[in-house]
């Protein structure tokens, strides 16, 4: 079994588009050489900066023959049938057989399809991945038809067994597939040829390229952290920029510069997105948290290891930090002359949305909301109400313009120069937050107030006009609303409806407060199927009263799915449904409902006494736990009923001759449900 070998050569791709572009090459070359009945044993899909690869072991080296017998129709069929049938077979009719079939004497053709040489369907499935490859965006160059990201310069095509290797022969507009390729654009010039995928990686790495970009990535790390730790700092990690870093670069150089002194006293955020945004640069700081230092990766190594390279990336980042800090200290001047609310007044000419109004007016309800929820969450109503009113005022700042990803950041520090409250200033840093499922999560009472109230009026507002998330769109990004809602209330254990507070947001909502609150328990139960939590106990949960107390709500959930782990919640469940189902064929059959207390006096044997007890027991226990929120205890009372419920069912007949006896076992398994309702809505779990 030959090894297929491919790469693609280009200029240089966008770091962006890599990692997919591999995954693509990928699936489409092993797609369709499945399809066309070749087999492998592995894969595996690389990308550099120039090239993208996939290796394949273990390859059939040809496809099986195919043998297909196509009924076809009878023999004294209409001539019409017999053609169309000779057409679609590509036979002639004396290759047709003649068989006996239930419905008389029928043609059959039996077609043979030869396999094919591993060769000529690769050349075949990778000419058309080339071709109709899914680039986000792609060009044209020189006089040819073919698309490509960037230019692109050869095609490596080979099968390698024991016998050695064979180029695949493949043309694609003018590139003739070969067994050579390029190292390092400037550290080694040239081209080489390779015999399989160990020969090609060990070359490509002696010719200064690293081929895997998680090797890459993990000798970046190394490097600037170990460069750091040697002068007792430490990189400020970011994922996102070490892996695009390792994509803009072959053969990873890491160099470590210094900032220059009139620009230390910058907010370090101002730093870090400065060097990240402009010069994909690592932030490096030392143990008070303040940014000295950067890390850059060259391409290549150089004989005054990288000072040149050093010293022009020096007077680039001095240009980019020096507007920087114009930004920051043209926003100050502005917070001493006007104060924050004098910051915000442009905000009056910036529309939010046609419908909804101003930023200002926004800000307004806002302000408004955040007064109200603030007694909820043990803010201070007017510390609140000032947050939620300046915490939008860097949206008017320079520095926000220039990096809009430090909107609420820089929003926290005019507010500390304004001379604001901590409990105001740190309000207007974090109640963005949370912006995603691992952000974190604001625990400062006026923090969570103005962040709840922001949410809220974003939420309450799209849906006043009926510009709700539908399928995957989701523009105004209201499903993270609602996410970032649900983890505000439960982390901080607030203890309110939200059916008030969306009610108290808005004017109308009697039209679609309740589709609102639904929108966010569909959230919720993502949220908590994602903690471990079953879907099917969120909807007994759900079903029940005051489920918009998200924190009641998880409580019971969370109860709930520990006591139906355990052997008396499963049999329990069991007793539940057969006396429901039972329960409910009867009231639907006699047309009545028995839902009125069952007379114990009634009651004849043990099993059935013994019920009636356990029942007077259990109730009045579960409705005390119940409401004092003791869900353990409630489920315990109730895990209390299982005994009696099994042996109630192995002893006795609901179904009796005596009408009177019928009816009153009937009104006591509604007593069952009822009392196991209190609880949660059994209906809704499954098993």
């Amino acid at each position: 079994m030959p090894d297929l070998l491919i790469e693609l050569f280009s200029e240089e791709i966008p770091a962006r588009m890599q990692k997919r572009a591999a995954e693509d090459l990928k699936k489409l070359v092993t797609d369709g050489l499945v399809e066309a009945g070749l087999t492998y044993a592995g894969a595996g899909a690389f990308a550099t900066p120039r090239r993208l690869t996939l290796a394949l072991e273990g390859l059939t080296a040809e496809s099986p023959t195919l043998r297909e017998e196509r009924k076809g129709p009878r023999t004294d069929a209409p001539e019409k049938a017999l053609a169309g049938f000779l057409r679609s077979t590509g036979l002639t009719m004396e290759q047709l057989e003649r068989r006996a079939d239930k419905k008389g004497e029928v043609f059959f053709a039996v077609i043979e399809k030869p396999g094919r040489p591993a060769a000529e369907i690769v050349a075949e499935v990778l000419e058309k991945t080339i071709r109709t490859f899914p680039w986000p965006k792609s060009m044209r160059w020189g006089s040819g038809s073919l698309r490509w990201v960037r230019p692109l310069h050869s095609i490596l095509c080979i099968l390698s067994d024991e016998a050695g290797a064979a180029i695949v022969p493949l043309a694609v507009d003018g590139i003739t597939a070969g067994d050579t390729t390029e190292g390092h654009r400037f550290m080694s010039p040239g081209r080489f040829s390779v015999t399989s995928f160990e020969d090609y990686a060990a070359k490509l790495k002696r010719a200064y390229v690293v081929l895997d970009a998680e090797e890459r990535a993990e000798t970046i790390w190394a490097d600037a952290t170990a460069q750091a730790f040697a002068q007792g700092l430490e990189v400020v990690e970011d994922q996102g920029l070490l892996a695009e870093v390792a994509g803009l670069v072959e053969w990873p150089v890491v160099l470590m510069g210094a900032i220059g002194a009139d620009f230390l006293d910058l907010p370090p955020e101002v730093l870090q997105t400065s060097m990240k945004e402009h010069q994909k640069f690592f932030s490096v700081r030392d143990r008070s948290g303040r940014i000295v230092k950067y890390v850059t990766v060259a391409n290549r190594e150089t004989a005054d290891q990288g000072a040149t390279i050093l010293a022009g990336n020096g007077k680039v980042l001095a240009a980019r930090l020096a507007d920087a800090k114009f930004f920051w200290e043209n926003d100050l001047q502005t917070v001493r002359e006007q104060g924050l609310e004098g910051m915000a007044a442009p905000l009056a000419n910036v529309t939010f949305h046609n419908k909804l109004g101003s930023q200002a007016e926004r800000i307004a309800r806002i302000a408004a909301l955040a007064r109200e929820i603030a007694p909820l969450v043990g803010a201070d109503a007017d510390q609140a109400e000032q947050a939620a009113r300046v915490a939008k005022a860097d949206l008017s700042s320079e520095m926000v313009y220039e990096f809009p990803e430090l909107q609420g950041v820089m929003g926290g520090y005019y507010a500390r120069a304004a001379g604001l409250p901590d409990a105001v200033a740190n309000a207007c840093a974090a109640h963005y937050q949370p912006l995603g499922p691992s952000d974190d999560v604001p625990t400062e009472p006026v923090s969570v107030a103005v962040a709840l109230a922001d949410k809220i009026d974003t939420l309450t507002g799209f849906w006043a006009i009926d510009e709700k998330p539908t399928g995957s769109k989701d523009p105004y990004a209201l499903r993270r609303a609602a996410l970032g809602v649900i983890r505000l209330v439960l982390v901080n254990g607030i203890r309110a409806g939200l059916s008030n507070v969306i009610t108290s947001s808005r004017d109308g909502t009697d039209d679609w407060g309740s589709d609102l609150l639904s929108f966010i328990h569909d959230r919720l139960k993502v949220h908590l199927r994602a903690e471990g939590i079953r879907h099917d106990v969120i909807d007994a949960c759900l079903a029940m009263p005051g489920n918009d107390d998200l924190v009641l709500l998880v409580n019971r959930a969370t109860a709930l799915q520990a006591f139906l782990s355990t052997e008396d919640g499963e049999n329990l469940l069991q007793g539940y449904k057969r006396a429901n189902n039972i329960l409910t064929a009867e009231e639907k059959k006699d047309g009545v409902e028995y839902s009125y207390g069952p007379d114990p006096k009634l009651a004849e044997g043990e099993a059935e006494t013994t019920l009636f007890a356990a029942l007077d027991t259990a109730e009045p226990a579960i409705a005390t736990a119940m409401q004092a929120e003791d869900f353990a205890t409630a489920m315990a009372e109730m895990a209390k009923l299982r005994a009696p419920i099994d042996a109630f069912f192995t002893d006795v007949q609901v179904n009796a001759d005596n009408a009177v006896i019928r009816r009153n076992r009937l009104n006591l398994l509604h007593r069952i449900r009822a009392t196991m309702r209190q609880v949660a809505v059994f209906d809704a779990i499954e098993g």
